[in-house]
Formats: structure tokens, sequence, C-alpha cells
């Protein structure tokens, strides 16, 4: 019997827990269910039915049989390390890299490079298939993660994730001139009601959200700007860009069809983290090298201009 304690991140935020635990655990749905009827499972020490709706933070003890070809396996993928010790490792994540495996994604992710580079050595809290994971970023945002090493610094980053105390400093490029220096988008984000794909701002079922924007150079028909977020929804930024008018450019769900920029995805990238580190306290902020693509968006809406 294996038992596990998963954290639930900002992407479980508002999922039900029998689709977030086929999710994770890398079952099937039906499976989930019994585990939850069986009462294999609980959510902050307390037995819940397979509809309840989960909240970023959320504790869920499961205990289940897994099967070993199950398990995520360690691939020799090329990382960027940022920084690295023996409880956290700091990586730039590539863009078109998947964060964990899951339907359509079984390898080639970042949790199969951790696991190679890291011989195995990573905190088991979210599963076996999203070991270390503590945070994430879509598969087309690139930029700066921390993946933890130990159950213990996974704890400790966790609970700065959940007090939104670990601060990601992200830079996107999106249309239009915005007027404003600086400015808050305050609206809540829940999933679209008709596209099950998609996030939305709705005022039916949405939870708070607010993503602090600044503008750091602007080019006439775009402007590259620099945002803070103090939650962390999925799609955040880009469903708040999109909803003031200024989607980032380049994104296949919330922006414009006919953009045409040399780069795979929307032009979004996690520039910045700061946080304590879990084990010795440390005050700790990481940047990662801007990749290439974003730089030549910037430049070809300079050209623009």
């Amino acid at each position: 019997m294996n038992k596990k304690t998963i954290t639930v991140m900002s992407d479980g935020d508002g999922t039900r827990l029998d689709v977030y635990l086929a999710a994770v655990l890398n079952i099937s749905r039906s499976f989930a269910k019994q585990l939850i009827e069986a009462e294999d499972s609980v959510v902050n020490g307390k037995h819940v039915k397979a509809n309840h709706r989960l909240a970023a933070g959320d504790i869920i003890d499961v205990q289940y049989e897994v099967q070993e070809d199950l398990k995520a396996r360690p691939q020799d993928i090329p990382l960027d390390v940022v920084y690295e010790d023996e409880s956290i490792i700091v990586v730039n994540k590539a863009r078109g890299m998947v964060v964990h495996p899951a339907a359509g994604n079984p390898d080639g992710t970042l949790v199969n490079a951790l696991l190679f580079h890291c011989s195995g050595t990573l905190s088991g809290i979210n599963g076996v298939m999203r070991p270390g994971i503590v945070h994430r970023l879509d598969k087309d945002t690139s930029g700066v993660m921390v993946a933890a090493k130990t159950d213990e610094a996974h704890r400790g980053l966790a609970a700065q994730i959940k007090a939104h105390s670990a601060r990601r400093t992200y830079w996107a490029l999106v249309h239009g001139n915005i007027a404003e220096e600086r400015g808050i988008v305050d609206a809540p984000i829940g999933r679209h009601p008709k596209d099950r794909i998609k996030m939305a701002v709705t005022f039916k079922n949405g939870r708070n959200a607010v993503t602090h924007f600044k503008v750091l150079k602007r080019y006439g028909q775009y402007t590259w700007i620099e945002c803070k977020l103090e939650t962390g929804r999925t799609h955040q930024i880009r469903v708040h860009m999109a909803y003031i008018g200024h989607p980032v450019v380049n994104d296949p769900l919330y922006g414009y069809k006919n953009d045409d920029f040399p780069i795979q995805g929307q032009v979004l990238h996690s520039y910045s983290l700061d946080l304590v580190h879990p084990v010795t306290g440390q005050a700790m902020h990481f940047e990662g090298t801007v990749p290439a693509d974003f730089l030549a968006c910037l430049k070809r809406a300079e050209k623009r201009d």
C-alpha cells in the first residue's frame, strides 16, 4: 500500500477531488472515485465526496496500490539549472516543455528531466507523477521555477506559495498601447462557461484573482509589461490581460488569431522568483536567462512601431 500526502497547487484550485487525484496519481477517474468512496483519501483530515471542490493549499492524504509502470521515469533531457543544493533546485524551464506527465504527455517533461538530473531525489508529496513539483508553468511559458528535493523543503515552499510570500515576476508582450504606467486587474477567474479548456473572468463561481502590471516599454501597437501576481490562478496573466483588452501576443487561447511572431505559443516568460529557503531561512532571488525567442519578439514589435 502506497501512502501519499499531496498539497493542492494553484492549478487544482476549484477542481473536483476525483479529477485531481486521477491527474496527480495518473490513475483512472473511476479508480479515484473508488478510493474516495472507500475512504482511502481525506482532504484536510476529513472524508469528502468525489465532487468536492478543492482549494489551493488543501492537503490530501491518500493510500492506494501503485503500479510500478505508472511512475514517471528519469530521462536524460538537458536542463538550464539556475541554482541547486540538497533541498531545492531552481531551473529556467524551456518553452514547449510540459511540467509533469499527464494524458497526452507521458514523458519528455520537466519531471522526467529532474528525476534524471537529481538521481531520483525529489519530494514525494505530490505523488509519483509530480515528484518535487510545488508550482507549475504552462507548457509554452518559459522561465524560472523551483522544485523540492525533500518533503521538508516541499512543505516549506508550498506554505510560501499559499501565503503569496514567494514572489514570481513575469514579463509579457501584449497587444495595444497601455496608457497607464502601472495598474491592477482585480477580477475573479474560473472555468469558461462554454469552453472547458479555457479559463475566464467570471463573477459566478470565479475565484479571487489579482494581477499587478507595470509598463517596461511601449512599441506603439504593443506594450512590454512586467506582471506580479497576488494569486496564482490557472492562466491568470493571459486571462486578465485579455479581459482588459490587451491580450498576450501570440496567445493561442486568449489572443488574436493572426499574430505573426517568431515564437511557439504566448510571449510570456517567468523572469524572476523570490523566496525564503525552506531549510536555511535565507532570502533568495533568482533570475534565468531570457530566451532568444522572447527577445526576438520584442525586436519584431519595435520594428512595427
